[in-house]
């Protein structure tokens, strides 16, 4: 289990998990790992950065689905803003995306 704090169920519902689709994205200038991505989360789209340009290509991206953390509080990396965070896993310091089984509709609820 690791070294994590239990928590509720209460705790996990505060969390607005999305499935997210890729509208564009572009490499973040002076960066070797972030990437900017528009992501339609269902009712809007956000802009998130994402570390992830080592690799992936931002091409290869577009149209894709990811699990999106919306209701992060905005951070600013290089001077970007980004509203929300993909969930991804690491392994040996890489990140690797998650992928559905399915083709669902952008802003479909994860829980």
């Amino acid at each position: 289990m690791g070294n994590k704090e239990i928590i509720d169920i209460n705790e996990f519902a505060r969390l607005d998990l999305r499935i997210g689709r890729i509208a564009n994205a572009e490499r973040v200038e002076g960066s070797k790992k972030l990437i900017k991505l528009d992501v339609d989360v269902g009712n809007e789209k956000r802009q998130l950065i994402a570390g992830i340009a080592e690799e992936y290509n931002p091409e290869g991206l577009v149209g894709r689905l990811v699990p999106v953390l919306v209701n992060l509080k905005p951070a600013k990396l290089r001077g970007v803003e980004s509203q929300g965070m993909i969930l991804a896993m690491d392994v040996n310091g890489k990140p690797i995306l998650l992928h559905l089984d399915t083709e669902v509709p952008a802003g479909s609820q994860i829980r």
